[in-house]
C-alpha cells in the first residue's frame, strides 16, 4: 500500500490510485511536458483515514435517505460528512509519508516551507465521457506541513459537497465507487495563466488551438471573474487567426499576510496583452504535443511563472480530454477511413518533396 507517490511514478494507468488530475500530470511528465514538481496522496490514504476513524459506514448511512432534488437534504448531508472527514485523526503513517515527500519537494526547489497548490483529484474526474471535473476543492499557496495536511483533509472532505452528491445520484454513480486523491504541487508564481483547447470550443474546428489567459493565477479565468485575452492559432501554419485583447480589471494573486486574493489590475496593464508572442507560440507547440500524446482533443490549464525566464517559465498544470465536441457524431463525408479534414491535415503536414 502506497500512501504517497511522486508524480514521476504515476501515469494514466494510475487513475484508481491517484485520480484523474494527478494521473494526467504524471502522464505529461512521461511525455516530456514541463509540469511543476509534486506528489499525490493516494486514494489508499483516503480509505485508510475513513476506515481508521470508523466513519465509512456512517457516511453511507447519512447518504442513504438523501433526496438529490431537495437542497436542504443535500446541504445537511454534505455538512455532516465533510465535518466527519475534516475532523478525523490523520493516521501517523500517512502523516509521515506526506511530511517526507513535502520536505523532499522543499529540498528539490531549494525553498523552506515551499508554497504549494493542494488539489483534489477524484477517480471519476477528467474522464473522456464524464463531467465530474471541478466538483472538488483546490487550495493555493499553502505553506508548511501542518497546513498541507489540513488542506488535504479538506480536499478529501470535498468529495461530498452538495453539488458532488447530487450529481452522482442523478448520474446513478455509486458514492462508494468514487475515491479521492490529493495532489501537492509546487505553486507557479503566475504572472499570467489560463486555459487552452486543441479544438475550437465554439464550433469544433480541430485545426485550431484556442488560448485564453489573464493576469495572475488561473482561478480568475476558470471562475469567470475576468474576461480573458483570446487567441485563435492555426495548427498547420502557426498563424494567429484571431487576437482579442480584453480589458482585464481583476487578477488573482498572493499577497503576504493576506493569502490569495482578487485585486484590481493597475490601469496601465488592463488593456495590454498578457502573453508575449513567443509565449503564445510555445503554448501552442506544447498543446499539439499533448494532443498528439493523448490522440484526442484536450482541455489544458497553463501558467507563466514570473520568476523564471523563457521558455522555462511556461508550465502546464492540468490537462483533461475535451468532452463536448469529442462526443459528437462525426458525420463528415469520408474517403476510406478518413474524413475531409483528416485528409487536408495529412496533406498539409507532409513534407514537401522536390524532384530534381
Amino acid at each position: 500500500m502506497a500512501y504517497v507517490l511522486g508524480f514521476e511514478k504515476v501515469s494514466k494507468a494510475s487513475l484508481q490510485t491517484v485520480g484523474g488530475k494527478n494521473a494526467s500530470l504524471g502522464e505529461m511528465l512521461k511525455a516530456g511536458i514541463r509540469v511543476p514538481p509534486g506528489f499525490a496522496i493516494t486514494t489508499d490514504s483516503y480509505l485508510e483515514l475513513i476506515t481508521a476513524a470508523g466513519i465509512a459506514g456512517e457516511i453511507q448511512d447519512i447518504l442513504a435517505p438523501v433526496n438529490p432534488d431537495d437542497v436542504a437534504s443535500l446541504d445537511d448531508a454534505s455538512a455532516r460528512i465533510q465535518t466527519l472527514i475534516a475532523n478525523a485523526p490523520l493516521p501517523p503513517a500517512i502523516a509521515r509519508a506526506v511530511e517526507e515527500h513535502y520536505c523532499r519537494l522543499c529540498e528539490q526547489c531549494c525553498v523552506d516551507d515551499l508554497p504549494v497548490a493542494v488539489r483534489s483529484s477524484a477517480t471519476a474526474e477528467d474522464l473522456p465521457n464524464a463531467s465530474f471535473a471541478g466538483q472538488q476543492d483546490t487550495y493555493l499557496w499553502i505553506k508548511g506541513i501542518d497546513s498541507v495536511n489540513q488542506m488535504a483533509q479538506k480536499c478529501w472532505a470535498s468529495l461530498f459537497t452538495a453539488r458532488a452528491i447530487s450529481y452522482r445520484m442523478k448520474m446513478n454513480f455509486p458514492h462508494d465507487k468514487v475515491l479521492i486523491s490529493v495532489g501537492v504541487q509546487k505553486m507557479v508564481n503566475s504572472r499570467t495563466s489560463g486555459v487552452m483547447f486543441t479544438i475550437n470550443p465554439l464550433n469544433g474546428d480541430p485545426s485550431k488551438v484556442v488560448v485564453e489567459g489573464s493576469w495572475g493565477f488561473g482561478e480568475a479565468v476558470v471562475s469567470g471573474a475576468v474576461t480573458p485575452d483570446k487567441y485563435v492559432v492555426d495548427k498547420v501554419c502557426n498563424e494567429v487567426n484571431e487576437r482579442t485583447i480584453s480589458t482585464k480589471v481583476i487578477e488573482c494573486v498572493y499577497e503576504p499576510g493576506e493569502g490569495v486574493v482578487h485585486r484590481d489590475v493597475p490601469s496601465d496593464r488592463q488593456t495590454i496583452p498578457c502573453l508575449e508572442n513567443r509565449e503564445l507560440m510555445e503554448l501552442v507547440r506544447v498543446a499539439r504535443l499533448i494532443e498528439d500524446h493523448y490522440e484526442r482533443p484536450m482541455d489544458i490549464e497553463w501558467a507563466i511563472d514570473r520568476d523564471l525566464s523563457f521558455p522555462d517559465n511556461v508550465f502546464i498544470v492540468q490537462s483533461r480530454p475535451e468532452t463536448i465536441w469529442s462526443q459528437k457524431k462525426d458525420d463528415a463525408p469520408k474517403l476510406g477511413r478518413k474524413n475531409s479534414y483528416e485528409l487536408l491535415m495529412e496533406k498539409a503536414l507532409n513534407p514537401v518533396r522536390i524532384n530534381r
